[in-house]
């Protein structure tokens, strides 16, 4: 009878900490992919107008390796070339819990410009109650965000 009562609480514990595991494991899995995609943009290889958000998308989900299938429809790519580093003040995607994707973009700029490169990914969540702490989307899904700048090398 005391199993009963502890039960419940016991496994979603146990399913929430596992779930927050999957979660950091694609945050650190899709950092990691962010940092060598971008290098692309930085060496020049993305310049020239041949390169679009789908390829970049495409060389980030490869690194991804366990998430490969997943990533090109739950991530979204923001490029852009900003004025300085300090407080750039792109637009936030965000609006009102939902995710537009209109407010992303994808410019590689030139040699020697300042970029700033922003990567949403969106995981469901399936363990109750998790999902209230962990996003600001109405769907319930995490929304993991990752965010580099960096100054273009010169080519």
């Amino acid at each position: 009878m005391e199993f009963a009562i502890v039960a419940v609480p016991f496994f979603f514990v146990i399913f929430a900490v596992l779930e927050l595991g999957v979660i950091f494991l694609v945050d650190s899995t899709l950092e990691a992919a962010v940092q060598q995609a971008s290098r692309l943009v930085r060496t020049g290889q993305a310049q020239g107008g041949v390169f679009s958000a789908a390829q970049f998308r495409t060389a980030m989900c490869q690194s991804m390796n366990v998430f490969e299938g997943d990533c090109m429809t739950r991530s979204v790519v923001d490029v852009r070339p900003i004025p300085q580093f300090r407080d750039p003040n792109p637009p936030d995607p965000i609006v009102d819990g939902q995710f537009v994707p209109a407010q992303t973009g994808f410019d590689p700029g030139a040699a020697g410009d300042l970029m700033l490169v922003r990567v949403w990914y969106q995981q469901p969540v399936v363990t109750p109650l998790l999902s209230r702490g962990l996003t600001r989307l109405e769907s319930g899904d995490a929304l993991i965000s990752v965010t580099t700048a960096f100054r273009n090398e010169p080519f």
